[in-house]
């Protein structure tokens, strides 16, 4: 609770800054309708979706870390780095540069079958007697890095206008959110995490081992099943609406798990500590942009959270071959 309040609270100083700078007792009036017309316009029509989206998103990438991270027994086990969220990213590259449409339906759609056909791709490939976490995170950088080279071709032989535009695009950025992809985001969020809800129980039993979860009536085929799906589609919603965030998924369970002293990943936990970083993450990015240049939160979070995925590979890489001597 106390990591949404923080959330919620770097949102509202976040949409004090900009162009035409406001204070919190004017964007509380603008928001309950008692400020200035200009004021409500700024921060309802303008603002308060990009608000809303570095809550809303955050919450969507720690969320979907956990489930992997989980399923896969490895803090490394996250779609960015697996490389789901770079399948989203290049099928919704391919579906504006080759195809021609920025439709945000089939943007979306894009996105998802993207992420979900990287998932089963790096499923097969990493498949060997059974399904070991380590060797799943090893292929999914591989195929993710594959990935990249195919959209680097994409954009080195598109239009000069929509290579900019994808460009920037793939930096993950909140600044382009508006009500109008904000508003179908929303619903899809809601029925991501109401899923993700009802498939909690599963998850927690799935991590005492399959024969344990057996015991206590999972079905743990079907179970497994849909909380990939709903991790992939996690990532694939966010980089619809606003390019690929990463880092988030990465750092945000392990981080809640750390300030809650659980023994497992917590979903609720890991979400709301996605949320406050995202959102600490956005407010960053416009304190920046008030002494150099506005710089989208994506490359923060790459930036921060390079820093966080060297420590896990070395730690992951010590404990998986040993200390050498």
């Amino acid at each position: 609770m106390l990591l949404l309040v923080l959330a919620v609270i770097a949102v509202g100083v976040a949409i004090t800054f900009g162009d035409y700078p406001l204070n919190l007792l004017q964007v509380w009036q603008a928001i309950t309708g008692a400020g200035e017309e200009f004021h409500q316009t700024i921060v309802r029509e303008w603002r308060l979706p990009v608000a809303l989206a570095a809550v809303v998103f955050g919450l969507l990438l720690g969320v979907g870390g956990a489930i992997f991270q989980s399923l896969t027994r490895n803090p490394l086990g996250s779609p960015d780095i697996i490389g789901f969220d770079a399948g989203s990213y290049t099928a919704v590259v391919i579906t504006m540069l080759v195809v021609g449409t920025s439709n945000y339906w089939t943007i979306a759609s894009a996105s998802i079958i993207g992420g979900l056909v990287t998932a089963f791709l790096v499923y097969v490939l990493a498949y060997r007697r059974g399904m070991h976490g380590f060797r799943l995170i090893i292929v999914g950088i591989g195929v993710s890095a594959m990935l990249g080279s195919i959209n680097a071709y994409l954009i080195t032989r598109a239009d000069i206008d929509d290579a900019m535009s994808v460009g920037f695009w793939g930096a993950g950025s909140l600044n382009r959110v508006s009500w109008s992809s904000m508003t179908p985001s929303l619903i899809i969020a809601a029925v991501i995490l109401l899923a993700a809800a009802i498939l909690a129980p599963a998850l927690r039993r799935l991590e005492l081992g399959d024969d344990a979860a057996v015991t206590l009536g999972t079905r743990v085929g079907r179970a497994r099943l849909g909380l990939m799906v709903i991790g992939v589609a996690t990532g694939s919603l966010v980089t619809a609406a606003a390019g690929p965030i990463g880092f988030i998924a990465l750092a945000a369970p392990q981080l809640a798990r750390r300030i809650t002293s659980s023994p497992g990943v917590n979903l609720l936990a890991a979400g709301a500590m996605g949320a406050a970083l995202l959102s600490l993450a956005h407010l960053l990015s416009l304190v920046i942009a008030q002494f150099y240049r506005a710089i989208p939160v994506g490359l923060i979070t790459v930036c921060i959270g390079g820093l966080y995925l060297i420590f896990l590979l070395i730690r992951e890489t010590r404990a998986h071959y040993g200390t050498p001597r």
